[in-house]
């Protein structure tokens, strides 16, 4: 009987037949996963490390009221720039009504107030609009108070809850949405293999709608950690959880077993480190602050942020963000579900 480690009439197997084989086997597979999970593991670290390691101000918007032209205040707002090597990006407000009402729209984060001469100047952070930026902001305004011999009176408009006193609580409740938004889609394609395709997206809201129930019940009712609006937050848990499983049901449409590349790729290398949760967006290295917004994780972070904290100033796009994604996700699964692994013979999926 002849040797099967050798070709035809026993002779000794070309390099062409021993990388036929190499390729019909399983180490294949296997090494090129060796591979792609070191690469990621390097990844992982450099974009969380790039965005949070040295969290650094670049431009902070911040209403101003009051005579701010004056050589105290000019002053003062030098020494703060060349303090936290950026530049406040300065907005005119005629009350400081109408600048407190910008920072509850987040459109700026702090309100920097000169009164009249003789009273001390007042910086209003806002440690709701982000922890870090407010902490950054009132370290440098104390410092350059000194330097300057200026008084410097500073108030924390918006202060975090106590339960979540580094403000990073939302952050991760809107991760675990994520990660098991889409972990729940991976285990519905291994145990659950033959739904149809109306089927899966039925199941993935459902598991979506009961995950996202159980996150605000155990961070707010159970841990006392955040006080949440039940519905809205749910709501926008559930949601997310079902963008992120939708996200990784249309990759592995798109490219079968290796679906979870994209899917990590997108929602975890790139979109949580950029979500403003961990590090708010005026402090992140500048892309990243942008293109942050458009992503699942973000968009998640900045509705139940406002939906927290700003409650009555809730904004559509984070709510746009997420429904395009999902809808983009559920078109391209259902145009071509002939080529998603899933299914029944019969069913849905092999109606076409």
């Amino acid at each position: 009987m002849p040797d099967s480690s050798h070709g035809e009439h026993g002779r000794p197997p070309t390099r062409s037949e021993r990388f036929a084989a190499f390729r019909a086997s399983p180490f294949l597979p296997a090494t090129v996963l060796v591979l792609i999970i070191a690469a990621t593991a390097g990844l992982f670290a450099g974009s969380y490390t790039y965005a949070m390691a040295n969290p650094t101000p670049h431009s902070i918007p911040t209403a101003v009221v009051g005579r701010y032209d004056e050589p105290t205040a000019r002053r003062f707002i030098a020494g703060m720039e060349r303090a936290l090597g950026a530049s406040l990006k300065l907005h005119p407000y005629g009350s400081r009504q109408a600048a407190v009402r910008a920072v509850d729209q987040q459109e700026e984060f702090a309100v920097f107030e000169v009164p009249a001469a003789g009273r001390p100047i007042t910086l209003d952070v806002s440690g709701a609009s982000g922890a870090t930026v407010a902490q950054v902001l009132t370290e440098a305004a104390v410092k350059v108070g000194k330097a300057t011999a200026t008084p410097v009176v500073v108030h924390d408009l918006k202060p975090l809850q106590k339960g979540d006193p580094r403000g990073l609580a939302i952050f991760y409740i809107s991760l675990a949405a994520v990660i098991i938004g889409f972990v729940g889609a991976i285990q519905l394609s291994v145990h659950a293999r033959e739904l149809n395709p109306l089927e899966r997206i039925a199941f993935t809201a459902a598991y979506s709608l009961l995950g996202g129930f159980v996150i605000v019940a155990v961070v707010d009712w159970l841990l006392g950690a955040l006080s949440l609006p039940f519905v809205e937050s749910w709501l926008i848990l559930a949601l997310t959880m079902f963008t992120s499983g939708m996200v990784f049901t249309m990759f592995n449409t798109l490219f079968g077993r290796w679906a979870m590349l994209p899917t990590w790729g997108l929602m975890v290398l790139l979109g949580n480190p950029s979500s403003g949760g961990a590090v708010s967006w005026p402090l992140l290295p500048s892309p990243l602050g942008t293109i942050g917004r458009w992503l699942p994780p973000g968009a998640s972070v900045n509705a139940q942020h406002t939906a927290v904290y700003f409650r009555g100033y809730q904004h559509a796009f984070p709510f746009l963000v997420l429904a395009g994604w999902l809808i983009v996700s559920c078109g391209v699964f259902l145009i071509w579900r002939h080529r998603h692994p899933g299914g029944r013979p019969g069913g849905a999926a092999h109606a076409a």
